[in-house]
């Protein structure tokens, strides 16, 4: 499908925009992405700097702007937080465990939305908690898919190894035992934006005592159709 609008710099601009949508990219990730000239990307981007819509991480690396959550804001709503609550509920009633949804932020996953469970033990990940990139198996799927060079950076001083997410990517889930918190087990798959990208990961979480040490083969099914429900709609959101 021919995604140009018929305005080369819009659409170069897009393109970058849609590069960043993964995380913090350094120049020559951005060129690799979007298949544009070194020195279009590098122009395209510092004007992008200018307007906001893109920044720097403390690394030097390109990442999404403070502009565009200005935008998000004033356009109402989060079409992702605006699918999740339904979703979540009915990911935490089926499971009986907490259900939450991260998104990647630099060097940390952020809790976006959840759905405690009411009762009993359970595993409080209040909205706005900020968590490592480096444990746990939000972590692991918001990785499992990124391009070789993020991958091995991610890869550095972290509980799971290259061999675990090439399972991720098998399998199309990932699972924890203790990683981010000793006695803790969680199950996480991948919510797709509309280009097909990996935006977020929808989990569960809760003590190994309930979820065994295999917590993934009994809630990942249910976990993964939680990912597809909220894939499918942001695709909706986005016609």
């Amino acid at each position: 499908m021919d995604n140009s609008s018929g305005v080369g710099v819009i659409d170069k601009a897009a393109h970058v925009l849609d590069a960043l949508e993964a995380g913090p990219t350094t120049l020559a990730q951005l060129v690799a992405a979007t298949g544009l000239a070194r020195p279009t990307v590098h122009r395209l981007a510092l004007a992008l700097i200018h307007h906001r819509l893109v920044a720097r991480d403390i690394q030097g690396r390109f990442v999404l702007g403070s502009r565009l959550v200005e935008l998000a804001s004033a356009a109402g709503e989060d079409r992702l937080i605006a699918s999740a609550g339904p979703i979540l509920m009915q990911l935490r009633d089926a499971t009986g465990e907490s259900s939450q949804i991260f998104r990647r932020q630099g060097e940390w996953r952020v809790c976006v939305a959840s759905a405690e469970r009411p009762i009993g033990l359970r595993d409080t990940i209040p909205v706005g908690t900020q968590l490592s990139m480096k444990a746990g198996s939000a972590a692991q799927v918001l990785l499992a898919w990124e391009d070789h060079d993020r991958l091995l950076e991610g890869l550095q001083a972290a509980r799971f190894t290259p061999t675990v997410l090439a399972g991720v990517r098998r399998r199309g889930w990932g699972q924890s035992l203790g990683e981010r918190e000793p006695g803790v087990a969680s199950v996480s798959a991948p919510v797709r934006g509309p280009s097909g990208r990996v935006i977020a990961a929808v989990s569960i979480s809760g003590p190994i005592e309930r979820l065994t040490r295999q917590p993934g083969r009994l809630h990942a099914e249910v976990v993964c159709n939680a990912g597809r429900l909220l894939t499918e709609a942001l695709r909706k959101n986005n016609d």
